[in-house]
């Protein structure tokens, strides 16, 4: 075995083709590589080797390691060509699977009882896991960029038609004349006119009027008998709703005029009403006919003027 790599630091290949260990030219061209008295090579080669049991990860000086990748990755900088971020990407992950091997070989070795040991190990794992995805990740990348150089020199087959197959074809005979094809095209080209739109009815969005007045005559000559009834009863006839709510205005109306008087039992029970006003004293003209009216629309109302000639 070798002695320990501190004494021997690693090496690597400059990008302008300079080698400041003696790199092969393989190394110059494929980038960071290590070199080590026991070991030359790429550095994810030295992982690999480590992982396989055929380099002792303890002869290993990674602080040198990583202090030559620095020296590297400014030598691009100073060269211009900027960062390789995927190179260090790459160290990165090799580079902390190789300190976590180193670590866990150091270590004395022994039961594990301590839930830190164990975590550590699952992160070890963990790594090992990453690093194996990355293997796989980088290699079909190989194939993917072989593939698309493979298939970038291939070329369709451009050539024209046939001579049999293209005396199949049946002679264009043209039976109009250029001024049928100018009535045509003027024909084509020519605005359209426009349809008239459907008119839509609006007498199904209101019912047949009711009228408030009337209403209250019908609620009126039912109570003035003498007995009370439930408002249950006195729309039990009603044909829809619309009749039921006007039937309810009518009643505020009576009440307003102080005629009936409304009794309930409790919360939710039946409201009774009562005729309280003169059988023969009670007419419907005296309801209010502000239900009855047509609303005025806002454009229809005069405008009206201030003291000093503007509209409010």
């Amino acid at each position: 075995m070798a002695a320990p790599v501190g004494d021997a630091p690693p090496s690597f290949s400059s990008p302008d083709g300079a080698d400041d260990g003696g790199a092969s030219p393989a190394a110059r061209k494929g980038g960071f590589e290590v070199r080590l008295t026991n070991f030359t090579g790429p550095f994810d080669l030295l992982l690999g080797l480590i992982s396989k049991h055929k380099l002792d990860i303890t002869e290993v000086a990674l602080a040198t390691v990583t202090d030559e990748f620095i020296k590297y990755i400014r030598r691009l900088q100073e060269l211009g060509e900027g960062w390789a971020l995927d190179e260090a990407s790459e160290f990165l992950v090799i580079a902390a699977t190789l300190l976590d091997l180193k670590a866990a070989r150091l270590l004395p070795a022994g039961e594990v009882e301590d839930d830190e040991d164990i975590a550590l190990l699952e992160a070890r794992d963990l790594l090992f896991a990453r690093l194996l995805q990355y293997k796989a990740f980088k290699q079909v990348a190989a194939i993917f960029s072989g593939t698309l150089e493979n298939e970038a020199r291939r070329f369709p087959r451009q050539v024209a038609l046939e001579g049999h197959f293209a005396a199949l074809l049946p002679e264009l005979i043209w039976r109009h004349s250029p001024e049928q094809f100018a009535a045509l095209a003027a024909k084509a080209l020519a605005p359209k006119e426009k349809e008239a739109p459907p008119e839509v009815g609006l007498d199904h969005l209101h019912g047949t009027p009711v009228s408030v007045k009337e209403q209250a005559e019908i609620l009126g000559n039912r109570l003035r008998q003498g007995e009370p009834l439930s408002f249950r009863v006195l729309v039990a006839d009603a044909e829809s709703t619309l009749v039921v709510v006007v039937r309810f205005l009518a009643l505020l109306e009576l009440f307003r005029d102080r005629v009936v008087a409304f009794e309930q039992s409790g919360p939710l029970a039946d409201l009774t009403i009562r005729w309280t006003g003169r059988p023969d004293g009670w007419s419907s003209d005296n309801v209010s006919d502000e239900y009855d009216s047509v609303p005025v629309d806002d454009g229809d109302k005069p405008e009206t003027i201030d003291n000093e000639g503007e509209g409010l």
